[in-house]
Formats: C-alpha cells, sequence, structure tokens
C-alpha cells in the first residue's frame, strides 16, 4: 500500500519514500556508523567516500561480493548507491536479509 504526495513522492505503508524521478526506495544506514563507500562490492576496493552518521541512501541496485558482518547481521550482498560506490547491505536497515532492488548488471 502506497500513498503520493503532492511532490510526486510515494510513500510506502512501511514510512520508506519512494523517489518517483529516480524509482528507488531510500533507506537509513545504521546509526552511530559513518560507512565507507568502496568502488565495488569487497573491503578490497578503495574507499571513495564515507556517509555521515544518520544517512539515507537510496539504492539503485545490489550485487554479491565479498561476505562482512555488520549491525545488521553478516552477507555478501553490496548495495550500489551511485556508480563505482557500493556499501556492505549489513549496514543499511532494509528490513530484509535478501535483496530489495534488483540486481547490478555490471
Amino acid at each position: 500500500m502506497t500513498t503520493q504526495d503532492h511532490q510526486g513522492a510515494v510513500e510506502a505503508a512501511d514510512g520508506q519514500t519512494l523517489a518517483a524521478a529516480a524509482g528507488g526506495l531510500t533507506y537509513p544506514v545504521a546509526p552511530g556508523h559513518r560507512v565507507k563507500v568502496r568502488k565495488g562490492p569487497g573491503t578490497d576496493y578503495p574507499v571513495v567516500r564515507r556517509l555521515a552518521e544518520g544517512a539515507t541512501v537510496q539504492i539503485r541496485c545490489q550485487r554479491h561480493g565479498e561476505k562482512v558482518s555488520g549491525p545488521y547481521g553478516t552477507s555478501d550482498i553490496w548495495d550500489n548507491i551511485a556508480p563505482g560506490q557500493y556499501l556492505s547491505d549489513t549496514y543499511v536497515r532494509t528490513g530484509s536479509s535478501g535483496m530489495v532492488a534488483p540486481r547490478c548488471t555490471s
């Protein structure tokens, strides 16, 4: 169940916001963490930036990579939030232990 406000964003019943233009849900990053965003789906990839505490991210797509542990469990799912920018799904509160976005194609 969703509702649409006057600005074109759609809000899901669980309170997540669906950005109409980009077509993806936004999710909160684990509280108290400045998560490293990496160039690829693993800790061997270089860090491209760090997210601010309290950040939310829009997951464009997801892919399997290195298995890591974080505040939300252990997983090999990595979230792509921009071209060449990945973070472990274990630091994002998606409400699921599986994929919540399409699989990345490249």
